[in-house]
């Protein structure tokens, strides 16, 4: 099965998000929808990846967001150089970099987190 994947979440800021991780990412915005059913978001991907961000506002209930230090998503950068460059786009964007729960992502990684608390590894190794 081929599928698309879109990996949603709720932010306290819809407008911090889309900055950091465009910033961060090199992501663009695919979409944004505003009072859906009381809710607002926005998409962020690339064309032609298999994936796609959306980030949610509650503006009837806010969310307030949950995640645990083992709630990651990993992007893998084999070469060394897109690695170091993609981590200094992470930090420039205001993404904190932090310790790793876990002390395999350490080896061949960086952690970040945004300000809700979802972390990102940035891991300059072949997925596997």
């Amino acid at each position: 099965m081929l599928a698309h994947l879109r990996i949603a979440r709720p932010v306290s800021s819809l407008v911090t998000a889309e900055r950091m991780y465009c910033a961060a990412f090199e992501l663009s915005v695919l979409g944004k929808f505003h009072d859906h059913q009381g809710f607002d978001g926005v998409m962020l991907g690339r064309a032609g990846v298999g994936y796609h961000f959306e980030f949610t506002y509650c503006r009837d209930h806010p969310i307030v967001p949950t995640p645990t230090a083992e709630d990651l998503l990993v992007f893998y950068l084999p070469d060394p150089t897109e690695w170091a460059l993609a981590c200094a786009r992470a930090e420039a964007s205001g993404l904190c970099r932090v310790p790793s729960l876990n002390p395999y992502w350490e080896v061949s990684g960086r952690t970040f987190e945004d300000g809700d608390g979802y972390r990102t590894v940035l891991q300059n190794t072949s997925a596997r």
